[in-house]
């Protein structure tokens, strides 16, 4: 399937109440106009969704054929002038790609919280976490008394943790915590879904397949588009 995609500059916009996302508010900046694409598929990647021992957890099979097949990874031609290894994240497509070598990227399917549209820009991957802990913010506890405990300890990793089974963290170019991330979930049907809370989320298969392949620091850019 065709289609084209037009990728417009917006400014960067920092919210101070990202639920579980982070807990604190930084400066924004502007971000660079991208060019239009043709996305078509090349290779999908049905069969890497079983049941997923790491770091002594197990993450449980996710049914794929209950997932739309454009939510699933795949590897598609993809026309841009973006360097291999650079991340581009649709937010309205709800779609991720890596940009991969010979006009190819790897596109996952994500599901976007609202905090996921209090942002865009081109920021890098300032470090990532496997089997993170999840910190809500205040803002958060008092919507929701049930997390006020895990804002200061936090909830530690696990199946249930919000963030998954991997968190990258976007900085922009100044250093400063953009409040964005990608992050993995336990809820795979949400995917291709507008969630009620948090950034970015990827299937918990597909984030520790993309945390494989992004290196922190500015090495891996990141442009969001809204």
């Amino acid at each position: 399937m065709r289609f084209r995609t037009s990728m417009i500059a917006l400014g960067l916009l920092a919210s101070a109440a990202l639920a579980g996302c982070s807990t604190t508010s930084q400066t924004a900046q502007a971000t660079p106009a991208a060019e239009p694409v043709r996305v078509e598929t090349a290779k999908i990647f049905t069969d890497s969704y079983g049941s997923v021992t790491d770091a002594g957890y197990t993450l449980p099979a996710i049914p794929i054929n209950k997932v739309k097949p454009e939510f699933v990874r795949q590897i598609v031609n993809y026309d841009t002038t973006e360097k291999p290894g650079t991340v581009i994240v649709n937010t309205r497509e709800r779609h991720l790609y890596y940009i991969l070598p010979g006009g190819q990227a790897m596109r996952y399917g994500i599901g976007v919280g609202k905090q996921g549209f209090a942002w865009s820009g081109t920021a890098y991957v300032a470090w990532k976490q496997e089997w993170p802990t999840w910190h809500p913010p205040k803002e958060m506890a008092a919507r929701k008394p049930d997390v006020a405990k895990y804002v200061e300890d936090g909830m530690g990793p696990g199946l249930n943790n919000p963030l998954g089974a991997r968190a990258m963290y976007l900085f922009n170019e100044k250093g400063q915590d953009t409040l964005f991330r990608l992050h993995g979930t336990p809820e795979w049907a949400s995917i291709g879904t507008a969630a009620s809370s948090g950034c970015i989320r990827l299937m918990n298969q597909d984030v520790i397949d993309l945390y494989s392949r992004v290196r922190p620091g500015h090495q891996t850019k990141v442009i969001v588009i809204q």
